[in-house]
Order: structure tokens, then sequence, then C-alpha cells
């Protein structure tokens, strides 16, 4: 993403908000945070995204995650918005779990690498692309993905590689393709065989595998779901 990289410390912006005006870092406090932005309120396929967004808001504030979504549009109209977004999610007489940033001005859009150019209002201005950020409780960026405005988001995808993230934050190992929780992952390769047995006492399964040398050999735990690589 222009702007900022993974692993780069993710800008303590301040902006207005659905629930007033918000300094981010402050905002996540101690959480893990997902920043996703939708091209335009009012429109079918972003309401739809959000409508997901807020079925799925328990399964992320299980994680600890705090969602915030973003477009370019004003406080008032995304309040108005999120009428319908609630409608369509089965939950019409609630509010909006969580709050969407108005940048109007572009500002923030710009700074993040938000825009999409190839998407553009009926002043030829360009709207925010479908951008996901994902901040770790160290406030830096651990994932990236841009989609553009005519393609929507898999929430569930989301959910699943912010799984992966916090696993592999807080365990020496990478998660294959496909990864699901409950499935067997991998151990780094920098971890030594000492290191591996002390952290993983119930054992890992070594695999030879072809145009692999012996220090990324496949591995995988029958008890743990461990696997080394």
């Amino acid at each position: 993403m222009p702007g900022i990289l993974l692993g780069d410390e993710f800008p303590n912006f301040e902006a207005d908000t659905t629930v007033g005006r918000i300094k981010f870092h402050d905002f996540l406090g101690s959480s893990w945070g997902i920043l996703f932005s939708h091209p335009r309120d009012f429109t079918p396929v972003c309401t739809t995204e959000l409508a997901c967004a807020a079925k799925l808001t328990d399964e992320f504030k299980k994680r600890g995650v705090k969602m915030i979504a973003l477009s370019i549009d004003s406080v008032e109209d995304h309040k108005a918005w999120s009428k319908d977004v609630m409608s369509v999610s089965s939950a019409a007489d609630k509010d909006l779990p969580f709050p969407i940033i108005a940048d109007d001005k572009r500002e923030l859009s710009v700074k993040l690498g938000m825009l999409d150019p190839d998407e553009r209002d009926k002043d030829g201005m360009p709207l925010t692309a479908r951008c996901v950020f994902v901040v770790g409780p160290d406030k830096k960026l651990k994932l990236s993905i841009l989609y553009p405005a005519t393609t929507g988001r898999n929430f569930d995808e989301l959910l699943r590689v912010i799984d992966s993230l916090q696993l592999t934050a807080q365990k020496k190992v990478a998660t294959p393709v496909d990864w699901k929780p409950g499935d067997k992952v991998m151990v780094i390769p920098s971890l030594s065989e000492a290191e591996a047995a002390n952290l993983f006492p119930n054992g890992v399964t070594t695999k030879e595998a072809a145009g692999f040398t012996r220090s990324r050999d496949f591995a995988t735990s029958e008890t743990s779901g461990n696997t080394r690589s």
C-alpha cells in the first residue's frame, strides 16, 4: 500500500465519525483493529458488505478486534445509511455496532493510499477502494488487502486471516494454504530442534519433501496440530 507498509506503525490520525471525533490509537486501546473502507454510502455492494460485518460483530469481538469503517461521505450520510445497513442485516431495531469515519475531504484516504483511480463520483473525484488494514495491539500494520470498488469482500476470510495473525503472533508457527483454526500448522524454520521440543512437548512429525532442504522439512504433530517446516 502506498504510504504504509507491513510492520510500520499505523498513523495515529484524528477523524470525525458516527460516534464523535476519535484518535485512532485511543480508539483501539489494547485491542486488535480492522479499518476497512468502502466507495460510497447508499450503494448496493457497500450495503451488503457492512451488513455482513454487522452480523459478524460478535465473531470479531471474540477475537478482541475492534472494527471501524471509512468512506468519503459525511457523518450525516453515514448515520442515515446505517439504518439501511442494519435493515439488510435483519437488525433494523439496532444501531450499527461499529463507527464509520467521514473522510469527505479525502485527506485520510490519500494518506493511506485508499483511493481507486478507476472509480469516480459525478464530479470526477476518485472514490475510496475496498481497503482492509489489520492493526495489532502494538499499533503496527499486520495485514493489508486492496480490492477494487467493483469487488465485494469476503468477511469470513478476514476472520480466517485474523485467526492466523493472532496465532502466529503468539506461537512460533506459520499457517499453510487454506488453513483454518484447528488445522495443522508449521513450525518456523529458524526454530531449532531443541526449541521445537520445548515449545511443542507433544512432538512434531517431520516429513521429507522434494525441493526442500532438511531445515525446511515439513512436520506435523498428531496431538497438538503443529507442523514443522
